[in-house]
């Protein structure tokens, strides 16, 4: 069922995943018809349990399908990217973004936001790099772009905060490799939804990127204790062991947490240096300052998971037999 034509259109890439669930509330709520683009319309629908909304099949990848799809829309939300698809996988991301970039001119699109991920100040994993390159690909095409990068979203349907939330509920005692010692800046995913919207009309001469911090700066290890304290388990134990390699640590995160191993081994390598923004600017320049804590975030995601999928199977009885409470702090 299409939306009334009377309200500006915008293409939703990625509508069926955890942000562009997300945001799409939001962005009606601004006034936004939405149309989303998917490579398999029966999927997607599934996924999202929305009979209601416009689904058009296609691939970004794809010229003729994104120009069609883009037909009559004056803005578009980019928040496609895999993660551990085999080789050639950032040579595919980007040349995906590319084509995206000249079908978007083609059709007229006024702008297009980005959602990637915040720059190592190493080389940083293949998936994080692969990101960036796509927002690049996208910030030099000829559509202005608004990059918009964020380390760990805390949400439920994050894979880094499931990853998070599932060590921190099952393990009273673990090694502390040296990569649980770099820092980060964890934002709600309600705060990327507020960036999301507004900067679909921030005002910029040209195509940007800006970086997307939460409030505080945590380690791994305080992530997974304050994470644990406000699940009112026990600080999980921990011994040093900096020989532990994130290659090696992938292993016991694939065994403990519900995440893909190929998630799961990309999340533990782009961990292994600081992942901090280079300024907070963006949130003043949208009008957003006050950000929720990592505290807040934590207990809407762990809230929402008890709503829709709580944890079952043998790590589920783990999890109670730990005392794991009902409702969090």
């Amino acid at each position: 069922m299409a939306s009334p034509p009377d309200r500006p259109l915008l293409l939703l890439t990625g509508a069926s995943g955890f942000v562009g669930r997300a945001v799409r509330p939001a962005l009606e709520a601004k006034g936004w018809r939405i149309r989303c683009l998917t490579r398999d319309v029966a999927r997607a629908r599934a996924q999202t349990g929305e009979s209601g909304l416009e689904w058009v099949q296609g691939d970004v990848a794809d010229p003729g399908s994104s120009v069609r799809a883009l037909a009559g829309c004056q803005a578009a939300l980019y928040l496609v990217h895999g993660i551990g698809e085999g080789a050639g996988h950032q040579q595919h991301e980007v040349a995906a973004a590319t084509a995206f970039g000249r079908a978007a001119a083609e059709a007229g699109i006024e702008r297009i936001v980005y959602l990637g991920g915040l720059a190592p100040l190493g080389a940083g994993s293949e998936h994080l790099r692969s990101r960036l390159a796509v927002g690049e690909a996208l910030r030099g095409g000829p559509v202005r772009t608004l990059e918009l990068r964020a380390s760990m979203i805390v949400g439920h349907g994050s894979l880094s905060w499931l990853i998070v939330r599932d060590l921190a509920a099952r393990l009273p005692f673990m090694v502390l490799p040296r990569w649980l010692k770099s820092r980060t800046q964890p934002v709600a995913i309600a705060d990327v939804v507020i960036a999301l919207v507004r900067a679909l009309e921030a005002p910029i001469d040209a195509s940007a990127s800006f970086d997307l911090p939460g409030p505080l700066t945590l380690s791994g290890k305080q992530i997974l204790e304050e994470t644990a304290r406000i699940m009112g388990l026990e600080r999980p134990r921990t011994v040093d062991v900096p020989l532990l390699t994130p290659r090696l640590s992938s292993l016991w995160v694939r065994f403990v947490t519900r995440a893909d191993w190929s998630v799961a081994r990309e999340v533990v390598i782009g961990l292994t240096e600081d992942l901090l923004a280079r300024d907070g600017q963006f949130w003043q320049t949208v009008g957003h300052p006050n950000l929720t804590p990592f505290a807040e975030a934590a207990q809407v995601a762990l809230a929402a998971e008890r709503r829709q999928h709580p944890a079952g199977g043998p790590w589920g009885a783990v999890e109670r037999a730990r005392g794991l409470r009902a409702h969090p702090i």
